[in-house]
């Protein structure tokens, strides 16, 4: 790992396995973090914090990356678990004395699009069993007020 900023001596086991595991991943791509950054939804300051272990990926950010390097299914499951493990034990942000809410990693990050699931759809056969009662009760009425007009 040449030319990467070394990690620091205090980071668990667990993420400073995983990091390094990411950083082989991405130069096995041969892709710098612009490209990356193209080819992910994340931009080229996240992979950098992501890769220098300032900030934890999000599972997605770790799934596109497995993507792009042509990772078999049971070799991004593995990813997907180390990923786990190190959030599990990545350390976090110290907040500041006197303030509730402090920067803080996200746990759901937001789907790029082509990890988005669809939305269900729905049936048409509701909405249009609805427009039918009311054509029919229409008609009712039509039917009624022209038999009271008549007679």
């Amino acid at each position: 790992m040449g030319g990467w900023q070394p990690l620091s001596d205090d980071l668990p086991p667990e993420v400073r396995h995983f990091v390094e595991q990411l950083r082989l991943l991405k130069d096995r791509t041969g892709l710098s973090l612009v490209s990356l950054g193209a080819r992910t939804a994340y931009s080229k300051s996240s992979w950098h914090r992501y890769l220098n272990a300032t900030q934890p990926p999000p599972r997605q950010a770790v799934a596109a990356l497995c993507r792009i390097a042509g990772l078999a299914d049971t070799e991004a499951e593995r990813f997907v678990v180390r990923w786990e493990l190190a959030v599990q034990a990545w350390p976090r942000p110290a907040k500041p004395a006197g303030e509730d809410s402090a920067t803080e990693y996200e746990d759901d990050p937001t789907l790029p699009w082509w990890d988005t699931p669809e939305e269900p759809r729905r049936r048409p056969g509701g909405r249009l069993l609805l427009y039918a009662v009311l054509l029919l009760l229409l008609m009712l009425v039509i039917a009624v007020v022209g038999a009271l007009a008549l007679g």
